[in-house]
């Protein structure tokens, strides 16, 4: 059977961040330059579904520069057939060293391009096995054709996604770049719970806000209210004094108040009848930590509001996303993180007394 042609491993590289866009679930895995190298070895070795070749990860971290150049058939078939012999190592400057090997096989193929279902798994070959058993999903590597180029590619992109990614994976992506190109607006209207309209400054900021009001809140809260929202610069964009003075609230806009606060005005089962949220929206950083949860803890209470009625979040666009990565550390247990990306999702970081699970 034919060798595939060969693209670059830059080509590879380019259409692998264009196939997995910002919302891809361990997108890092699946567009870095291991995996470009990756998807670049399987081609080479001919590992296409349909094809009865297959590559094991000792191909990809034992592969050389000098071996990667030798790009004509009879090399590469060469290759293919030392490569499964015991103790072979191509001639030449190794790609990686032999700690590279979990990587590879854990995370660029297993929790990447399996999960993604770009790359198939030979049936048969147990997990332990050393036998070559990755190759490429015959449409996916379609995709990294030379010749195909501009709207057929991108159209073969979005069929290829759509037939191969969940449907939880397709949404995630869509609000992530929607979110993206929200932010390079000139302004963003935000719809308020009781129907007001706000407009608030472009940014990706901005987005997440407006996300928190118009999607946590009507998910997750039973009478959502927005009481407070500011902008960076402490600048108010809605303060709610009404509201404010009818819960016997007090609001002081020279305290370092969060980005949001939204009030649950309806009753639980519990009999009680007022939620607070104190919201920090973070784009690059500032998260609810411990030291921010003390300090708004004490800011609540010294304004009104009763502690045992408080709740804690942090909003990001999207958990793939480099703030939340940065922040995770930080975030203060018995508080929650959110994701605009995911609204029907909430992390709850527990604190206290350990509860069974099933609690």
């Amino acid at each position: 059977m034919p060798f595939p042609s060969l693209p670059s491993i830059e080509l590879i590289a380019e259409r692998l961040a264009v196939i997995f866009p910002e919302g891809t679930e361990h997108r890092n895995y699946v567009t870095r330059e291991m995996a470009a190298r990756t998807v670049y070895v399987m081609l080479y070795a001919n590992a296409v579904e349909g094809n009865d070749c297959w590559v094991r990860p000792s191909h990809i971290y034992f592969m050389t520069a000098e071996q990667a150049d030798k790009t004509d058939d009879a090399d590469r078939e060469s290759w293919l057939q030392l490569s499964i012999k015991p103790g072979y190592r191509p001639e030449g400057t190794r790609w990686y060293a032999d700690t590279t090997r979990e990587p590879v096989r854990d995370e660029t193929l297993r929790s990447g391009f399996v999960t993604c279902r770009a790359v198939v798994e030979r049936e048969g070959v147990p997990t332990t096995s050393s036998k070559p058993k990755y190759a490429l999903d015959r449409e996916f590597c379609s995709l990294f054709d030379p010749q195909l180029q501009g709207e057929p590619l991108s159209t073969a992109i979005a069929e290829w996604r759509n037939a191969h990614l969940s449907k939880a994976a397709l949404v995630r992506q869509h609000l992530v770049k929607q979110g993206a190109t929200a932010a390079a607006r000139d302004t963003i209207s935000v719809t308020f719970p009781n129907g007001e309209t706000r407009t608030l400054a472009p940014g990706p900021s901005s987005v997440i806000a407006k996300a928190v009001i118009e999607d946590f809140a009507p998910r997750f809260l039973r009478q959502p209210a927005v009481l407070w929202l500011s902008e960076s610069g402490n600048k108010v964009v809605a303060r709610d004094e009404a509201l404010a003075n009818a819960l016997g609230l007090k609001i002081d806009p020279s305290k370092a108040l969060p980005d949001i606060i939204l009030v649950d005005l309806g009753e639980d089962k519990g009999g009680t009848e007022m939620l607070v949220v104190f919201t920090e929206v973070v784009a690059t950083d500032g998260p609810v930590n411990r030291e921010r949860k003390v300090s708004l803890t004490k800011l609540a209470v010294e304004a009104g509001f009763a502690a045992h009625d408080l709740a804690f979040l942090t909003a990001y666009m999207d958990r793939a996303g480099s703030a939340f990565r940065k922040s995770i550390p930080e975030l203060a247990w018995g508080s929650y993180a959110w994701f605009a990306s995911e609204p029907d999702y909430i992390i709850d970081l527990r604190d206290g007394s350990p509860r069974k699970l099933a609690d």
